[in-house]
């Protein structure tokens, strides 16, 4: 389920977003940013809301599941991490209204996604759920640092 969840959310509606601004709502802006606005509302924001909420209130899944740790302890680390996720997340849907937010929800999706994708590269013997999540923590790093380079982090 979560390998369905990062394809949908990190291509497949972001795709659908770009199609459906431009050939439905007839949007004339420049492609990068139909990307850029598409990707941080369903790669940052839904991405990072959901995955917050689920990691306060069920920590147990991410450190077992997805980071292979057995342990209670690190439940109180994951819940934080999920109150980051949804703070940053927060932000980047409120870019859906407050277009000035768009490029500061980019840069920390970028950061974030970049940091996260780099830790898991770094990390011995990843499993399955580790790898898809630092190729996609790495996508989402590049199309967003893309982003911010094509309309000029002010």
């Amino acid at each position: 389920m979560y390998v369905v969840i990062v394809l949908l959310l990190m291509l497949v509606l972001p795709a659908l977003s770009v199609v459906h601004e431009r050939y439905f709502l007839g949007s004339h802006a420049a492609f990068p940013l139909l990307v850029g606005k598409s990707f941080v509302f369903w790669g940052v924001g839904i991405r990072f809301v959901s995955a917050g909420v689920h990691q306060t209130i069920n920590p147990k899944y991410t450190a077992q599941t997805i980071l292979g740790l057995k342990a209670s302890e690190p439940w109180l680390v994951v819940r934080e991490l999920g109150c980051a996720n949804i703070a940053i997340g927060a932000v980047a849907l409120g870019s859906a209204l407050a277009h000035n937010w768009l490029t500061p929800a980019a840069l920390a999706g970028a950061v974030f996604y970049g940091l996260a994708g780099t830790n898991h590269l770094v990390a011995k013997n990843r499993n399955r759920l580790q790898n898809v999540a630092m190729l996609s923590d790495l996508f989402a790093c590049a199309v967003l640092c893309a982003y911010c380079l094509a309309v000029g982090v002010r």
